[in-house]
């Protein structure tokens, strides 16, 4: 099957794209396209990977799955394109991000300068009904980037993985913690950042973790 995806993401992951899941994963994503209001535009399911390739690749944040309001997911996950008001999660993110290493707080939401230095924003579940959180769930994403992450973890090592909430930290557990830096934290959510995400101090540590592995700091 041919997947519109970066290409070196794509010769890793071609084994899942033959698989019957896979196959029909594609049939009922095109066909909710054809029916009704989905989010992400379509071009943009993939754009976590074809912004950040997988040479590139240092850190990876886990989401659980796209904004279903208007003009907000723009296939990174906690990020919004210019223009669009900063979802509450996203709020408190930068706010960590400017109490941890003082970088001033971003114009606008959008994450592509992230995604470009080697941050993967990857969504559990990379599409959703317009208005219908979690409308796309168990309809195969869930076993697409479980494979995503598993061929990371195969392929290399000293990556920073950023687990924020229960549903990260599942996903992220066949990571080994002796061969990467985890940061593990409850969601940036409203709900709960103030029970731990506010001062983790994720973004500080991965960059520390990256410069003493000889790599380039995040610019947050």
């Amino acid at each position: 099957m041919d997947v519109k995806i970066a290409p070196d993401w794509k010769a890793l992951l071609s084994p899942e794209f033959e698989q019957p899941y896979f196959v029909q994963l594609t049939d009922f994503v095109r066909n909710e396209y054809g029916a009704r209001t989905v989010y992400p535009a379509g071009r943009n399911i993939f754009r976590a990977f074809d912004h950040c390739p997988f040479e590139k690749l240092k850190v990876v944040v886990i989401g659980q799955d796209p904004y279903h309001g208007p003009g907000q997911a723009n296939g990174l996950c906690f990020s919004v394109n210019e223009g669009v008001p900063l979802p509450p999660s996203l709020q408190n993110i930068f706010q960590e991000v400017r109490n941890d290493t003082e970088a001033p707080y971003p114009a606008n939401g959008n994450l592509d300068r992230w995604a470009e230095q080697g941050v993967l924003l990857l969504n559990a579940v990379l599409t959703v009904r317009a208005h219908e959180a979690t409308s796309h769930a168990g309809r195969g994403w869930e076993r697409f980037t479980d494979a995503v992450v598993r061929t990371i973890a195969e392929h290399k090592t000293g990556i920073v993985y950023m687990l924020w909430g229960a549903y990260a930290q599942r996903k992220g557990a066949i990571v080994d913690p002796a061969r990467n830096c985890i940061l593990k934290a409850v969601h940036p959510s409203p709900l709960s950042a103030h029970r731990g995400f506010l001062g983790c101090r994720h973004f500080s540590q991965a960059n520390q973790y990256l410069a003493q592995a000889g790599q380039q700091p995040i610019l947050w």
